[in-house]
């Protein structure tokens, strides 16, 4: 049996003629999925009692309900009852390390949601693992039940080495050596360091040049409509990351595709409703507009995939037509690919989705096979969800910490100004505040006077002699205990918050235990814990396993008091947004880019 990945299809020059004799009824079709109304994503109308017949896992036509019959009376159907028949959906812009699973394991939760083709931006293990850490990915990607495509990361480190750590560093050369090795590299992904690009710094232009000389388009993420003429002007042509209505029409007319993201309610980044405002209100065109994810972790995959971003969508006012268009075709058609995927015409591949009128998905075909029924994986992915790909030893080693770490600072002994990080829902902005504190007898009485606690960030990459930052997050809410994670973007070193050392050292022997893992700890026990062996950033285990791991982990969060969610948790070291952050450096003003003291 062929195995069941992006490859089992033989591409469309090799198969038009086989593909021309079926349309034409002169060969019967491999597969005709029946009595369906399909939706036109190229003319946004759905057609009452359709049939679509598959041939080498493509669309040879779609055809009236019923005429297959007439000319063959053993061709094999699949009845649709009814039901909506569409392309597969097309996740323009994702990080498949946010979900904490491998590209194989991730696969999964993309078909049940209706998802049969991403675009990933690897930096995450880009970060850790340079070159190589890519590389696995993309080896990870052959092998999975899905089509997947890579925009390879720009922005590694995310600033500099004088402002934190980094186990990658990807050069202009080496980035150009990602596109010229491997065809599934299409894009240059999300060019972070907006500022830079558009003072003209001499290293951003050269992984930009690296990408538009070989004609491979620029994704962006930027913030700031005074930024938005420079970074169009140079070659960025997509952006996930407007977050209301006015810059979204600026970056529209700028020429500027925009990613409309959706994100669950457990989490900072739901844009879309503020963003479609610019079609909503101002009555721009939807054309160069897609939806897309961008992170989600194994429990959110499952209960916010990109079917249910479109859904959002249908809220915000567009129709389900263009909803699923934005969904499918104008993410394929960004990248070029649309004359493979993201609609049902004759020649494309039969990546196909038969939903209800909620636009919820019951059924999923990849390359003509049936993979997910009335919302249960098939045998068939089963088998090949069970065939993972295995990363190389090197991936597994990858939390390299000094034997002792001093987790906290000394306690002031006398009166002075706290630069304290000051955390406030939805969790990506984090406010620069200067809090005056009096001298006290010890830790817990000064953070119950100021609303603080720890927070703390050690280099895990064995790249300085154990660089640790010390800060105070203010407003956090934690009442007890520790958390901590590997996953401190988009460096990824470990950061931890606590009430106190005894419980923070506890969170980081178990994240060093199992070489990487999101944890919280109270009164010296570990009370929930996602391993994350592979770069720190990944479980080796099927996406549903890792789902449970992260309920619990969300449940024991909450009950710590965390203001935020565990993944805003993860920005904090994140030194490209806005006001202060904290890296293994120590405390960056962002605006600045420069470091601060915890005490003044």
């Amino acid at each position: 049996m062929t195995k069941l990945t992006r490859f089992a299809v033989a591409p469309l020059h090799s198969m038009t003629r086989r593909l021309a004799d079926v349309a034409s009824a002169r060969v019967a079709p491999d597969l005709v999925v029946t009595g369906a109304r399909a939706l036109s994503t190229y003319s946004e109308r759905i057609h009452a009692n359709r049939e679509v017949w598959i041939t080498g896992g493509r669309i040879a036509a779609v055809k009236p309900a019923g005429a297959a019959k007439t000319v063959w009376s053993d061709v094999a159907t699949y009845d649709a009852a009814g039901g909506i028949i569409a392309p597969g959906l097309v996740d323009p812009h994702i990080h498949i390390e946010s979900s904490m699973v491998t590209a194989c394991a991730y696969a999964e939760a993309a078909l049940l949601n209706g998802t049969t083709t991403i675009f990933c931006d690897s930096h995450e293990i880009g970060n850790v693992m340079d070159v190589a850490g890519v590389e696995a990915m993309l080896e990870d990607a052959r092998e999975a039940p899905l089509s997947i495509f890579l925009t390879v990361p720009s922005t590694v480190p995310a600033t500099s080495a004088e402002l934190e750590t980094a186990g990658g560093d990807l050069t202009p050369d080496k980035i150009a050596g990602l596109f010229d090795r491997w065809p599934e590299a299409v894009a240059l992904g999300e060019k972070m360091d907006f500022v830079p690009v558009t003072m003209g710094d001499e290293r951003s232009h050269a992984i930009l040049a690296a990408a538009l000389k070989r004609g491979r388009p620029v994704s962006g993420h930027v913030y700031g409509r005074e930024f938005v003429a420079a970074y169009a002007a140079s070659g960025v042509t997509d952006t996930h990351e407007a977050i209301d209505r006015d810059i979204a029409d600026d970056l529209l007319d700028a020429g500027v595709w925009v990613f409309l993201r959706g994100g669950p309610p457990t989490t900072p980044w739901h844009s879309l409703p503020q963003a479609i405002r610019t079609i909503t209100e101002l009555g721009a065109s939807h054309k160069r507009t897609a939806v897309c994810t961008d992170d989600r972790d194994a429990d959110d995959l499952l209960l916010f995939g990109l079917d249910w971003v479109v859904r959002e969508a249908v809220k915000a006012g567009m129709s389900p037509e263009q909803a699923w268009s934005m969904g499918s075709l104008h993410g394929a058609t960004r990248f070029g690919m649309d004359g493979d995927i993201g609609g049902l015409g004759g020649g494309r591949r039969a990546d196909l989705v038969l939903m209800d009128d909620q636009l919820k998905p019951q059924c999923t075909w990849y390359g003509g096979e049936l993979v997910v029924e009335h919302g249960k994986i098939t045998p068939r992915l089963d088998q090949a969800l069970s065939q993972r790909y295995q990363y190389p030893r090197a991936a597994y080693v990858t939390v390299k910490l000094p034997e002792k770490v001093e987790l906290t600072p000394e306690l002031p002994a006398k009166a002075c100004t706290v630069n304290a990080i000051k955390t406030a829902l939805p969790g990506i902005t984090l406010i620069h505040e200067k809090v005056a504190i009096e001298p006290a007898k010890d830790w817990p009485s000064l953070f119950a006077r100021y609303g603080l606690c720890f927070v703390t960030v050690v280099e895990r990459h064995g790249k300085s002699a154990g660089n640790v930052a010390h800060g105070l997050l203010k407003d956090f809410g934690l009442k007890r205990g520790a958390v901590a994670s590997s996953v401190g973007h988009d460096s990824h070193n470990i950061i931890v918050a606590g009430t106190n050392e005894p419980d923070m050292q506890v969170a980081i022997a178990a994240i060093k235990e199992h070489q990487g893992a999101v944890c919280v700890v109270a009164d010296g026990k570990v009370r929930a814990l996602v391993p994350l062996p592979i770069a720190g950033l990944l479980s080796d285990k099927r996406v549903t396993e890792v789902a449970e791991e992260v309920k619990l982990l969300k449940k024991e969060w909450a009950e710590a008091g965390c203001t935020i969610p565990y993944m805003g948790f993860n920005l904090i070291p994140l030194s490209v947004i806005p006001e202060i952050r904290i890296t293994d450096k120590g405390l960056v003003l962002v605006p600045q880019m420069e470091l601060a003291p915890l005490f003044e």
